[in-house]
């Protein structure tokens, strides 16, 4: 089968022909028809991400169809189309993964293939208003923003619509993170570095956005969102505040967080947090949140949902398996917006 191999740190990945995989007791054969793209991919490329094993076939999300099942699965999985689960053996305890807890892509064969096998417990029937490119838009990124807003913020879905704040729009996370609330009946609020991408924002249901560019995008959106002008200490306005790039800025959403506010972040690309004064923490009694990745049952709560509001992830690109060089330069650039989707088979 048809495959792509990250050999080394730092080296283009290749095409390669792979051994055909074999499903085992309790395990499925998925023919993946569409496969996406996530920074993890190309951190692994870089040698910035952690625990590296190499050779590995790359990949966590995927999207296919069940082409036979191993000993004691119910053949009714046979054609079906299904999703794939990337995060692997999360354990017993739903606030923190256990030490089994691997996602898929690395050190195990990834969905950039032609073929995989994976256990029962992480396939899921893909939501039929969805294609095979936009279902395997949704896996990681999905996941990691429902567990972000959903579980460790616990967004209100009833009563008085909270104010949401989410930073970076754009990256597939930030845009789950925005459909989901929009969905669930927040108002939302973004911020991005691109005017492109604050309209695109505004045409997926944000109220509004700032640039954060802007050395006063802080200020600005306050006044924008109705939020108090006053320095108080007790300033701020949004309730629940969705972040992936920490650094310098975070001390801007400890600003604008409502008194009682919860912040939930799962990334750091502008580097560590500085700034921060604890006066405004305590006193405004805000929770902050890590967060990453999430349950086997998580999974099926955001499945479900997508299912129930028709989400239609947004995808930027679909892009041949020949291609996946320039997807991961493209990826690496920060430019798109929405996920960079491989077409494999089909």
């Amino acid at each position: 089968m048809k495959a792509i191999l990250l050999a080394e740190k730092n080296q283009p990945v290749q095409r390669i022909d792979a051994p055909m995989p074999t499903a085992g007791p309790g395990e499925v054969l998925v023919k993946i028809d569409a496969a996406a793209l996530n920074h993890r991919d190309v951190f692994i490329q870089q040698g910035l991400y952690p625990g590296i094993k190499l050779p590995a076939i790359l990949g966590s999300d995927g999207a296919g169809t069940v082409m036979a099942v191993g000993e004691g699965m119910d053949t009714a999985w046979r054609g079906q189309a299904v999703v794939i689960n990337p995060a692997m053996h999360w354990g017993d305890n739903p606030r923190f993964y256990g030490p089994d807890f691997r996602i898929l892509g690395m050190p195990d064969q990834g969905t950039f293939a032609e073929y995989i096998v994976v256990g029962k417990a992480y396939i899921h029937p893909k939501p039929a208003h969805l294609s095979f490119e936009q279902a395997a838009a949704l896996p990681l990124a999905g996941l990691t923003a429902w567990r972000a807003l959903m579980t460790r913020a616990a967004l209100h879905t009833s009563g008085t619509p909270e104010k949401v704040l989410i930073t970076g729009i754009g990256g597939g996370a930030a845009l789950f993170a925005l459909q989901f609330a929009v969905s669930a009946g927040a108002e939302v609020w973004v911020t991005s570095g691109s005017e492109e991408k604050l309209a695109k924002a505004k045409a997926l249901g944000a109220t509004g956005g700032v640039n954060y560019r802007d050395p006063d995008w802080a200020k600005t959106l306050m006044s924008q969102a109705g939020g108090a002008s006053s320095n108080s200490v007790m300033s701020g306005c949004f309730d629940v505040i969705i972040d992936s790039a920490g650094g310098s800025g975070f001390a801007k959403l400890i600003n604008v967080a409502a008194p009682g506010g919860r912040i939930a972040f799962f990334g750091g690309t502008t580097g560590n947090i500085t700034d921060i004064l604890p006066p405004k923490v305590f006193f405004k009694q805000l929770s902050i949140y890590g967060s990453t990745m999430g349950t086997e049952h998580e999974f099926a709560d955001m499945l479900s949902f997508v299912d129930t509001h028709k989400i239609v992830p947004v995808v930027d690109e679909v892009l041949p398996l020949d291609e996946i060089e320039e997807a991961m330069k493209k990826m690496d650039s920060g430019k798109q917006f929405g996920k960079i989707v491989l077409k494999i088979n089909g």
